[in-house]
């Protein structure tokens, strides 16, 4: 009932007022998850609990271990470009750095419960996303960073993840798979062919059937980790904790003048990768130095008689023998352009060129519109009303860090007036 006082009446709005400011003010925001520290266990692209099987030509742009297992089987065929720790003081305290990590991002508070949504055709911004049980991606899931380079995405899986063939997730806005987690309660299980990015924290096992990509990490608690001809590639988020002699780390700078790296006789020059370019509205990708690709002679020591890796020390603890597989270069480009079909309103062919592609996966406006794992590479993209992105996600055969170009186009007027078919709708 109101007051007959008009002066009464406002004093009694602006307490209203008061309140429900306050009440708003105590609900806070979401706030954004932690990041997760993997500590010692950072510089492992692949971590295995009771060992590492490969088949094929597999490329481990990071260092490869296994703790407390003792099995690295089939990397005659692969390049490893970190260090290999094989049941090692270096791997067991990995181990328990990745046990911590785990720990920290499954007691993350969850943003949203997505149990039984499959990830695939998703777009989701820096959040803890939770699945009671299994998890599926069928498709492609975009992560938006929303301009944050230091977004934050954690997975909070139950028991399994699995991808189909030919899925991806895909990173925009200005994220880093660096920061981004998935822990898993037992195995994961990537398809053939998919392109992935984010460090992989499984209880159990990792399985990487033939042609799949990691832009993160594949860590494995105690199972094991299985891979078959795939890129994994964590050198944006580390480098190596014990590097081969001869090996220039980042950001590979040569010794000083009149020096070599240890156990070369001559400073070995650094290869650059290739960067992308698009047509259009065009955009260049970057460069990035690579390691040489002549190893040195590896170094090791003991108590009675200490090597440089011991310091020098008697009684020092010891670290082991680095790997002395040689050092893949990056030889991978690509190009995204366009050409126009016969009429503007037939749209458009985006093509991918370039060396030593692996696969394209296509999206129009985030959303899958094709997926080539041969030349050429290409899509017919449609005539549509009003602004549109061509996103091309490219993965290369060799050590070439995957990238993703970017095209943008706008609708031809032809398109705009042509008339909808059918019959007219005229009154007169």
């Amino acid at each position: 009932m109101l007051h007959p006082n008009p002066a009464v009446r406002a004093r009694r709005s602006a307490g209203l007022a008061l309140v429900a400011g306050l009440a708003l003010a105590a609900i806070p925001a979401t706030a954004q998850a932690a990041a997760i520290d993997l500590a010692t266990a950072g510089p492992f692209v692949v971590l295995g609990g009771s060992a590492v099987t490969n088949t094929g030509p597999s490329v481990l742009n990071g260092d490869l271990g296994v703790s407390p297992g003792t099995s690295l089987t089939g990397f005659d065929a692969a390049t490893v470009n970190g260090a290999t720790h094989d049941n090692d003081a270096v791997a067991a305290n990995a181990q328990g750095d990745l046990t911590t990590a785990y720990n920290a991002a499954a007691g993350e508070p969850v943003t949203a419960d997505e149990t039984g949504v499959d990830l695939g055709n998703l777009t989701l911004t820096p959040g803890v996303y939770a699945f009671s049980s299994s998890a599926q991606l069928t498709g492609e899931l975009v992560l938006d960073a929303q301009g944050d380079p230091n977004a934050q995405f954690i997975f909070q899986i139950g028991t399994a993840l699995t991808t189909a063939s030919n899925s991806s997730v895909s990173i925009i806005n200005g994220g880093s798979p660096c920061n981004v987690f998935w822990q898993i309660g037992s195995s994961a299980t990537l398809g053939t062919g998919t392109a992935f990015q984010g460090s992989l924290l499984a209880l159990t096992s990792i399985t990487l059937n033939s042609g799949a990509t990691v832009q993160g990490r594949a860590l494995a608690r105690n199972g094991a980790v299985t891979l078959d001809n795939n890129v994994l590639d964590g050198s944006n988020c580390g480098t190596s904790a014990t590097p081969p002699p001869g090996i220039l780390v980042p950001p590979f700078f040569p010794p000083p003048t009149g020096t070599s790296p240890p156990g070369t006789g001559t400073t070995p020059p650094a290869d650059t990768a290739t960067g992308g370019t698009q047509t259009g509205d065009s955009s260049t990708g970057g460069s990035s130095p690579t390691p040489p690709t002549t190893p040195g002679t590896p170094t090791s020591g003991n108590a009675a008689n200490p090597g440089p890796g011991a310091g020098g020390q008697p009684g020092a603890s010891q670290v082991p023998p680095a790997s002395t597989t040689s050092i893949a270069t990056r030889n991978g480009s690509a190009t995204l352009t366009r050409t126009r079909r016969a009429s503007c309103g037939l749209g458009f062919t985006a093509t991918v060129r370039g060396r030593q592609i692996r696969r394209v996966v296509f999206t129009l406006d985030g959303r899958r519109i094709a997926s080539r794992s041969g030349s050429p590479f290409r899509v017919t993209v449609r005539a549509l009303h009003g602004s549109h992105v061509v996103r091309a996600h490219v993965t290369f055969k060799d050590a070439t860090r995957s990238r993703t170009l970017k095209l943008g186009y706008r609708v031809c007027a032809a398109v705009v007036l042509r008339p909808r078919s059918g019959a007219a709708h005229f009154t007169g």
